[in-house]
């Protein structure tokens, strides 16, 4: 490959990163939708679920030559720029939403709510009609009750350790890898959103890393599992966590209760959050795989 094309490949492959990390970080907005209009996806999930933690072991007996193609295995350069793209959006954004969080709280949520509720139902909608059958629908309800017991708890209570951030990365990375689902909105569910968006803005090195780590971990232990309840129980999968999302909105609407209840302002941010996310569908339907690297 001459060096322009390559040139040219990372820095799409950047750009692209940059989309990803953007809306990983707003609840309700999924990377891995992103991933899947520009094409990168099953790329992506390739390079994830070849890592390995034996991958050092040539590096740690100094055979660099062995080391070199398991870093070719697991397409490294690719994952490299994308993940710098995503770091470098998810450290930009933190201060503009944590920003929006203080100063517009109801507002902010609002806008959120619009977004999960609408993914919620577009996820369901990726199920083909002759699947949604009554085993389909008794997922979906064990998913709403599993969503509305889950916001009903008090997540507060878990504090901010670095054990919670760490499990934290680890359920939210799986989210993030999935097309539809916001890692962004599973550290909100478990209190840790606001935390880790002012964790970001101070670069405070602890709390990152135990979120990142755990991510890791989670890609490691996870991703093949994911791999494989796609493939062999999607409709069950994408039945429960239709029920989830939906079902654990109630976190969000209590959010914009205590932030001032509702009125026009909250309602048309409801509203643009609904058509962020059908804007976005139709993007996908329409621009299906024609950015792919």
């Amino acid at each position: 490959m001459k060096i322009y094309d390559l040139i040219v490949e990372n820095f799409s492959i950047l750009i692209k990163g940059l989309l990803m990390g953007t809306c990983d970080i707003i609840p309700g907005v999924s990377g891995g939708t992103i991933a899947l209009i520009t094409g990168i996806y099953e790329r992506l999930i390739t390079a994830i679920g070849n890592i390995r933690p034996a991958i050092v072991v040539p590096l740690l007996k100094g055979d660099f030559k062995s080391f070199e193609k398991e870093l070719e295995r697991i397409d490294f350069v690719f994952l490299l720029f994308l993940v710098g793209g995503i770091g470098l959006a998810v450290i930009t954004f933190a201060r503009i939403i944590l920003y929006l969080l203080e100063v517009y709280p109801g507002l902010t949520y609002s806008f959120f709510f619009g977004l999960i509720v609408a993914s919620s139902v577009l996820i369901f909608l990726e199920i083909e009609y002759e699947a949604r059958t009554i085993k389909a629908g008794l997922f979906l309800i064990c998913g709403i009750i599993a969503g509305f017991v889950i916001a009903g708890l008090n997540p507060a209570s878990l504090g901010h350790s670095l054990p919670v951030l760490f499990f934290t990365g680890m359920i939210a990375i799986c989210a993030m890898i999935l097309p539809g689902i916001s890692g962004a909105y599973i550290t909100l569910l478990m209190n840790q959103y606001e935390y880790l968006l002012a964790a970001l803005k101070a670069v405070s090195l602890p709390e990152i890393i135990s979120y990142i780590a755990g991510g890791l971990i989670g890609l490691l232990m996870f991703s093949k599992v994911l791999k494989y309840l796609l493939k062999n129980h999607q409709v069950s999968m994408l039945s429960f966590l239709t029920g989830l999302m939906l079902g654990s909105v109630r976190m969000l609407f209590n959010k914009i209760e205590s932030a001032g209840g509702f009125d026009l302002s909250v309602i048309f941010l409801f509203i643009s959050g609904i058509l962020v996310i059908v804007a976005m569908e139709w993007i996908k339907r329409k621009y299906d795989g024609k950015f792919r690297v």
